[in-house]
């Protein structure tokens, strides 16, 4: 009889229960700001390159121009995301964040500086630092780039 290893012997079981109760929180506490977890990352990634064409945010992002397109539909319904379209080209435009997209950033950043305290704040200043070098290093050598948004 073949036996298989147990769910717990598994790495992936530990970063997925961790990583499941953590973005289950977090997308709570942002639900509050009326986003979503994918929204906060999409108005977090664009504060810093704002105003950028969809392209050069998707690329940023590592998702497609259509995910980017439906992100940015969304939140321009929501008064929180802005389109200029380009003089040179009006096929072409960029996405910049509105003034009340822009005071969310803050308070957003907050609700997920807190989540993180409230999970990683049972470690000690050294094992945190640890997690996050290993974590990191994985992401390197596997050559992560997406940002998770789900």
């Amino acid at each position: 009889m073949t036996t298989a290893s147990e769910l717990t012997d598994h790495t992936g079981y530990w970063m997925r229960l961790v990583s499941n109760a953590v973005s289950q929180e977090f997308a709570r506490k942002v639900s509050g700001e009326d986003v979503t977890v994918a929204e906060w990352s999409f108005m977090r990634t664009l504060y810093d390159l704002e105003p950028t064409p969809p392209s050069v945010l998707a690329e940023n992002m590592g998702m497609t121009k259509g995910a980017i397109s439906k992100l940015a539909e969304r939140l321009v319904a929501k008064g929180l995301v802005k389109k200029t379209e380009s003089q040179e080209d009006r096929r072409a435009h960029s996405l910049s964040l509105t003034v009340e997209g822009r005071s969310k950033i803050p308070v957003l950043g907050s609700l997920a500086d807190q989540n993180d305290a409230e999970f990683f704040g049972v470690l000690t200043k050294e094992e945190l630092e640890t997690l996050d070098r290993i974590l990191r290093v994985v992401a390197e050598r596997r050559q992560l780039k997406s940002i998770p948004v789900d």
